[in-house]
């Protein structure tokens, strides 16, 4: 990976009325990496993508976009940079082809150029049977790889994908994970956001969590889960046994909970290496026989859940800001 930033957010605020949507938020991007931007809904995440993207103008502080301010340059941060929106911006009365020709016209090429790089975009995204078909007639599936490939017409080093797998089958989903992550292997930046916590797991290399308009966390995934320090024990014993709950005691973070049956126990523990040895040892000193033990590690849903008290299916209230939820225009 280059340490060549691509995108520099530093201080940037953002207010709309009496109501803080940002409070100096600060975040970067190397070149070919991918950033996870995650947080509630009225978080602040969408007026910063606005901002980054030229769409909204800040209040305070500053973003630079392959190495031109958002404010100063705005112009030529529109020309690196390509943005598929949480909905889709293309026109459904036209083909798969006349679209991604439109955007190209739009982006400068010539017509013969335009066409040439609009059958390239089909055959890569796999919508080459759906070359002519309108696009009221795409899947769900299909229009979300449709939006993507327009935002790469004109070829932007710097890419911004606002949910793009949102309401998407699972089939839909991963065809999306893939394409994203062949476009950083070419060498593009990408910032996404999503609701989804497994895509951010599985696609960034980064994570930034923000709420009420700050940075309450930026570091990898595995970072961010080892933060939480916490895990979920479950033991199965061969037979109930009460004795086996004392021997867990000195494990678990509260209390030990025990099944109906007195065969299956839980409760929270202290993450650490080594931990299923440990216990599968303080049973077997208390004569008590196992037939399993799991160490559940942090979820990035637990992370989410202790940084901002939701649930990653969870809503702030409405702040009042009128780009709160989580599109793009």
């Amino acid at each position: 990976m280059n340490n060549e930033l691509m995108i520099e957010v530093e201080g940037l605020t953002k207010h709309f009325g009496a109501t803080v949507a940002l409070a100096g938020v600060d975040f970067e991007v190397p070149r070919g990496a991918i950033l996870g931007l995650l947080g509630p809904n009225g978080a602040g995440k969408t007026t910063a993508l606005r901002i980054i993207t030229t769409l909204t103008m800040p209040d305070g502080g500053r973003a630079r976009v392959a190495g031109f301010d958002v404010v100063r340059d705005a112009a030529a941060v529109r020309r690196n940079i390509g943005v598929a929106a949480q909905d889709a911006t293309l026109d459904e009365t036209l083909t798969g082809r006349q679209n991604l020709v439109m955007v190209a016209r739009l982006s400068g090429l010539t017509q013969a150029a335009a066409r040439r790089r609009a059958t390239e975009l089909l055959e890569q995204f796999e919508l080459v049977d759906a070359t002519d078909r309108i696009l009221k007639q795409y899947s769900g599936g299909m229009r979300r790889r449709l939006d993507v490939a327009a935002s790469l017409v004109a070829r932007p080093p710097v890419l911004f994908f606002d949910e793009p797998t949102t309401g998407l089958d699972p089939t839909s989903r991963a065809r999306v994970w893939e394409i994203i992550r062949g476009l950083v292997g070419e060498g593009a930046t990408v910032l996404l956001t999503t609701q989804y916590l497994d895509e951010a797991d599985e696609l960034a290399d980064r994570i930034v969590v923000v709420n009420h308009g700050l940075v309450i966390a930026d570091g990898s995934s595995a970072e961010l889960k080892a933060r939480t320090g916490e895990a979920r024990l479950e033991v199965t014993l061969s037979e109930p046994r009460p004795e086996a709950t004392v021997a867990l005691a000195p494990f678990v973070l509260g209390d030990v909970h025990v099944s109906h049956d007195g065969r299956r126990l839980r409760g929270r523990v202290r993450s650490e290496d080594g931990l299923a040895t440990t216990v599968v040892r303080a049973l077997d000193s208390a004569r008590v026989t196992v037939d399993d033990v799991i160490v559940h590690r942090a979820s990035l849903d637990d992370v989410f859940f202790a940084l901002t008290g939701q649930l990653k299916s969870g809503t702030d209230e409405t702040t009042g800001d009128p780009t709160a939820g989580d599109e793009l225009p």
